[in-house]
């Protein structure tokens, strides 16, 4: 499914693959799942089988419908690198990424050792290609070593998601890290982020030069507790790394 997003870091989304598994602790209040669950059963509807993994091939050609540059979160409502994905359809979904050009990818997976195998072996030769960012979610001090495997990866545009955030992450080195999203958890039972967690995150980036963009506090509702930090917004974006011809068309719009 692709369509206009609400999440307020990109333009569109857009789910080859939908329906994924639990990982961490980050996955026990899923938005995706909430979602596709309410669905479960309803015949003919994209999410009849509820949050099950499905791969959509007839969804590979959508980003050629959009002729204006967008940034485009890829894989909304599932993981890329779920271990049942078979690595051919990885590969269309890439093969899809290269050729609409045009566009910003942001891929985003809490299973950063695959992401870090594939794209090494995808392109061994060279970098990967500007347009498509590649990022990991972290959620706890638990699971930095996410950020480590992200590291691993030979791009200029790598991106980490500490949302939802459940602790404090006390030191995290985040050089060759192009951005940071921090965001607390939204949605019923949502566990409450602290202020101190924020600010630490906010502070790593300052020292290892780090775009920072605070996403959301959390609670009921997504936009329940508001997206001040201190009493200002942080919407540290990392616009260097944009390729000229989709920063040019972006600009007017999102700057």
């Amino acid at each position: 499914m692709a369509q206009k997003s609400e999440i307020e870091w990109t333009d569109a989304t857009w789910n080859p693959v939908t329906g994924c598994t639990k990982v961490g602790p980050g996955c026990d209040n899923c938005y995706a799942e909430r979602f596709a669950e309410r669905w479960r059963g309803i015949v003919g509807h994209p999410y009849e089988q509820g949050f099950d993994l499905k791969l959509w091939p007839s969804r590979l050609e959508q980003p050629f419908l959009w002729k204006k540059p967008r940034m485009i979160f890829v894989n909304s409502m599932s993981d890329l690198f779920h271990k049942n994905i078979d690595r051919t359809f990885i590969d269309q979904v890439f093969d899809a990424m290269e050729r609409a050009d045009w566009h910003v990818y942001q891929v985003l997976t809490k299973r950063s050792s695959l992401m870090r195998n594939y794209v090494r072996a995808r392109y061994s030769g060279g970098p990967v290609p500007r347009h498509i960012w590649l990022g990991v979610s972290v959620e706890d001090a638990a699971h930095t070593s996410r950020v480590e495997h992200l590291k691993g990866v030979n791009s200029e545009a790598r991106f980490i998601s500490f949302e939802p955030l459940l602790g404090r992450i006390e030191d995290v080195d985040l050089r060759g890290i192009a951005w940071a999203i921090v965001g607390g958890e939204s949605g019923p039972g949502a566990r409450p982020m602290q202020a101190d967690w924020a600010r630490r995150l906010r502070d790593i980036c300052d020292r290892d030069d780090v775009a920072f963009f605070f996403k959301q506090w959390g609670g009921a509702r997504p936009k329940s507790g508001g997206r001040l930090l201190d009493g200002e917004e942080w919407n540290g974006f990392p616009w260097q790394i944009v390729p000229k011809p989709i920063l040019d068309a972006l600009q007017p719009e999102s700057v």
